[in-house]
């Protein structure tokens, strides 16, 4: 489905003229005004994922471009959904997503004239002439919610509760276990995946097993499945089992459970990005971190020598003194 947003001048939207988007670096419309379409992989009514995307390109609009969506779009559609978007003429095509990065690519290649702005999980190989990446860095930003789990975890035992068994969550597990050894604690992860990132019900079966099993914090990297995750763990006592959200704050779910958020921002990378189309540098490769659209936010009921190790943790990465590995191997 694709929604169209106007700005409350409608049609007469103020024009975002883009030095540098006619000729070699895009077609533009016939008044200059940019034309930028987006392609989301849910619903951007989720909190979540998608709509931390829909916010970005909402700033976008407000800056003056003429945007466009679809929403809830699933892989084997992808190259088809890009191909209208350059036959309708538009300058910039973002897909929000990693798993929309080999078909973006793709068809950016057989769209010299079009900008296009894809996601990805490191640096990718080949990367074309006019794409740009956003780097989501999920495992650097994952190192710090690690060194909470080493720290906050009485019981040595700390689950991992993912969606799909894809790369980039292969990574966020031995970042955590990297952060682990750092530590210098005992402390051993337990991970599961439940094969979907929004189905609650398994999400809640596995949380559960991951309880009865003694692990005491679950560091969650779900969309709205961590919904189930937090009905399992609001059935034990306060503060008796902990748990991590990602991308946005959910601690309304379980505020006695809750421990920390790795919250992301994209307005920042794609307003940055959509600046340095305006100015003719039509590929690059932007990393998300702490400082550049990612942070993390920590539950007041933590013990403050938990929060003093996740801080010194997120300064570490900051000023280069920690480096986290990219490491994309397969969990057994």
């Amino acid at each position: 489905m694709r929604g169209v947003l106007r700005n409350l001048t409608g049609l007469a939207a103020v024009a975002l003229v883009v030095a540098g988007c006619g000729g070699d670096s895009g077609g533009g419309s016939d008044d200059g005004e940019l034309k930028i379409a987006a392609i989301f992989s849910g619903p951007t009514t989720d909190a979540d994922y998608n709509a931390l995307g829909l916010e970005a390109l909402k700033v976008a609009e407000k800056d003056g471009a003429e945007v466009s969506y679809s929403e809830s779009v699933a892989v084997p559609d992808i190259e088809r959904v890009l191909q209208e978007y350059v036959a309708d003429g538009y300058d910039v095509i973002w897909t929000h997503g990693s798993q929309f990065y080999e078909a973006t690519a793709k068809i950016a290649g057989q769209s010299p004239d079009v900008n296009f702005i894809g996601e990805f999980d490191g640096a990718p190989e080949g990367q074309p002439e006019n794409v740009w990446v956003i780097d989501r860095n999920f495992h650097t930003v994952f190192y710090p919610i690690g060194t909470l789990a080493a720290n906050l975890s009485k019981s040595g035992k700390v689950g991992y509760l993912g969606g799909l068994s894809l790369p980039f969550s292969y990574a966020e597990v031995h970042a955590v276990e990297q952060a682990f050894e750092d530590s210098g604690k005992s402390v051993s992860l337990n991970p599961v995946w439940s094969g979907d990132f929004n189905d609650t019900v398994k999400a809640q079966q596995l949380t559960t097993q991951l309880l009865s099993g003694g692990n005491d914090v679950v560091i969650t990297s779900l969309n709205l499945g961590v919904v189930g995750a937090f009905k399992a763990v609001n059935d034990t006592d306060p503060g008796s089992a902990w748990l991590t959200v990602k991308y946005t704050d959910k601690s309304q779910n379980g505020p006695d459970h809750y421990a920390a958020t790795v919250l992301y921002d994209f307005t920042g990378p794609l307003t940055e990005i959509l600046d340095d189309i305006e100015a003719d540098t039509t590929t690059g490769h932007y990393v998300i971190g702490f400082g550049k659209g990612a942070s993390v936010e920590m539950g007041d009921q933590l013990p403050d020598d938990v929060k003093a190790a996740v801080d010194e943790a997120v300064a570490g990465i900051t000023d280069g003194s920690i480096e986290v590995e990219l490491d994309q191997a397969e969990v057994k």
